[in-house]
């Protein structure tokens, strides 16, 4: 079962990295290395949210040679699931982060890889959408990854893990809001930037798709507008 876990979450990884990585044979199993220190492109990172595992992949083999728990967001505040890059290191960066600081490109806030002052809250939703570890762990995670690092952080269909989507608001941000603007995009329903934000600009493409599918007007995203956009939260 330990295998079967491991090998699937490799396999979410080179799915889910396809664009950007070659796939290649995996093995199905972690056997634990002690990683060699080199530069940026030398590994990857997967963040499974639904196993609470941060993997440390190594790039030119897709072979995982670490596993470590790590807690991450609450359901009212998700983690950033998709694909990153790491943009900023950091030691002792603020009360609270533990030990390490690795910034991530979430363009609708400030999201990173840290550690804690809370070790019980590991392997569990327990953070505004952070990934939590524990120092020892964070502290060498740190000497393997680089500024440029791409962190894949995933979370079941629709980038969830929980078997519902939030109803959206304007003035909401998150993953969530991505993928409907994505949604909304293809069907010529929106024009601006995939950056999880609900802002003025979405609203109008809101109103418009709904008007045009008969629901009702608001500009709340809810249940019969992902509905009518094929957007089911589990497949």
């Amino acid at each position: 079962m330990k295998k079967c876990r491991y090998f699937f979450a490799i396999v979410m990884f080179i799915l889910i990295l396809f664009s950007t990585t070659s796939a290649t044979i995996v093995r199905a199993e972690v056997a634990e290395k002690k990683p060699s220190k080199s530069n940026k492109d030398d590994y990857n990172i997967l963040v499974d949210i639904s196993e609470f595992k941060l993997y440390l992949i190594k790039s030119d083999t897709n072979e995982p040679i670490k596993v470590y728990p790590i807690a991450g967001g609450k359901p009212e505040t998700p983690s950033p699931y998709g694909t990153w890059v790491i943009v900023n290191k950091a030691k002792d960066w603020g009360t609270g982060f533990g030990t390490r600081w690795m910034e991530l490109s979430v363009p609708w806030g400030k999201y990173g890889i840290h550690g804690t002052d809370k070790p019980l809250t590991i392997s569990n939703p327990d953070s505004l959408g952070c990934i939590r570890m524990f120092n020892k762990d964070v502290e060498e995670l740190y000497k393997y990854v680089d500024c440029g690092t791409i962190v894949v952080i995933y979370g079941g269909p629709y980038n969830l893990s929980w078997n519902k989507f939030r109803i959206l608001e304007p003035g909401n941000r998150g993953a969530d809001v991505m993928e409907t603007q994505r949604s909304l995009k293809e069907r010529g329903y929106y024009s601006g930037q995939l950056d999880g934000v609900y802002g003025e600009n979405m609203k109008a493409h809101v109103i418009r798709f709904r008007k045009d599918n008969k629901l009702k007007t608001t500009h709340d995203i809810d249940e019969e507008m992902y509905n009518a956009l094929g957007m089911q939260a589990f497949e």
